[in-house]
């Protein structure tokens, strides 16, 4: 009788989840912080940490070379890697979850493959959408053409009621086919263009701007919060179509909602920064090792393990090796490294499996 009235409740065993998982997203929070720290001190102009606070809140007081420096180069590259990862990361958690995938991410859709297609078309051809300034007229293209591909899922999911194995099918379809058009036009294009080509589809968060991070923040400021309201029925369908319809959810209209969602981060993220690999994929499966299934947790989880793994400081790597000319590359690289041992730590039936 003593042994069971001083066992804890479950009221306070959930106290206790919940506690855990907060202290987690505020580690994860300042490791965030620090590593936006050190991404705009940390380069061939270093930085202390003095200068860089006196240009953060008194920049006329700094000379023009170092005010350049952190509020033109830096600061917007270190928060484009921040929002892109923390979009990335949550268009993951909610591909991997209505899929019922694992190695489903926001590319899963073909919406990568179309983004560059649009781009090939911009830089090849010259076509692109009339009227755009010079400086969007890439992303843009990229943008109309990674939105068409999730158009044209999502119209194909309505008219032919597939299930979610069909979605993954027809999203490798469209990966294939953006694929080869993109190789053609490779083919077709001269030394210059093929370059700059090339290097686009390698992606780089060196393409952010002010403008690009004011887009890009107010989309996800709008789609974080629509998530979260239906992080319940997700959580739901974690257990099984059957179960969530019982509990009186429509499925297939999440499963649309959610696409949607999916569709704008991915487009934007694709369109702004170029494919930026693995963030998308890896960045669920720890936030559900760390935080768990309830999507109350995991989707914030997601967002702030997405946002880390951009801004860990892999960047800064293209400053001091051969690989700052292919930018994509150590991200692919980071990605499969932590792939591995998460798949090895998972215990059997777990976040992998």
């Amino acid at each position: 009788m003593s042994l069971s009235a001083n066992a804890p409740s479950i009221d306070d065993r959930y106290r206790l989840v919940v506690r855990k998982r907060l202290m987690l997203a505020l580690l994860i929070i300042a490791a965030i912080v620090a590593s936006l720290v050190l991404d705009s001190t940390l380069g061939p102009s270093g930085l202390s940490l003095g200068e860089l606070w006196q240009t953060l809140l008194h920049p006329a007081s700094v000379n023009a070379g170092t005010r350049v420096i952190v509020w033109d180069i830096r600061l917007p590259y270190a928060l484009m890697a921040l929002l892109v990862g923390m979009a990335l990361g949550l268009a993951g958690a909610e591909m991997q979850t209505i899929l019922n995938n694992p190695l489903a991410s926001p590319f899963t859709l073909g919406v990568s493959s179309a983004a560059a297609f649009g781009a090939a078309l911009a830089i090849v051809l010259g076509i692109g959408i009339p009227g755009v300034p010079a400086a969007w007229f890439i992303p843009a293209n990229a943008f109309a053409f990674a939105l068409l591909s999730a158009l044209l899922l999502d119209g194909i999911t309505r008219w032919t009621r597939v299930a979610t194995s069909g979605v993954v099918l027809f999203g490798i379809a469209l990966v294939f086919t953006f694929n080869a058009l993109v190789s053609m036009m490779q083919f077709v294009a001269d030394e210059d263009t093929l370059q700059g080509l090339v290097f686009w589809t390698m992606g780089s968060l060196a393409r952010a701007s002010w403008e690009k991070l004011g887009v890009l923040a107010l989309v996800f400021a709008i789609v974080l919060p629509w998530s979260m309201r239906s992080a319940w029925q997700l959580t739901a369908l974690r257990l099984g179509e059957d179960r969530a319809m019982s509990f009186g959810i429509d499925v297939r209209r999440l499963r649309l909602s959610s696409l949607l969602r999916i569709s704008l981060l991915s487009a934007l993220s694709v369109a702004f920064v170029g494919p930026i690999g693995f963030i998308g994929l890896v960045a669920p499966h720890i936030a559900r090792m760390l935080f768990g299934e309830d999507h109350r947790f995991y989707l914030p989880g997601s967002v702030l393990t997405g946002g880390a793994g951009a801004v860990s400081g892999l960047d800064r790597v293209e400053e001091y090796c051969s690989w700052r000319d292919h930018p994509g590359r150590h991200r692919n690289v980071a990605g499969g490294c932590a792939i591995l041992p998460e798949h090895y730590f998972a215990p059997p039936g777990g976040s992998i499996s």
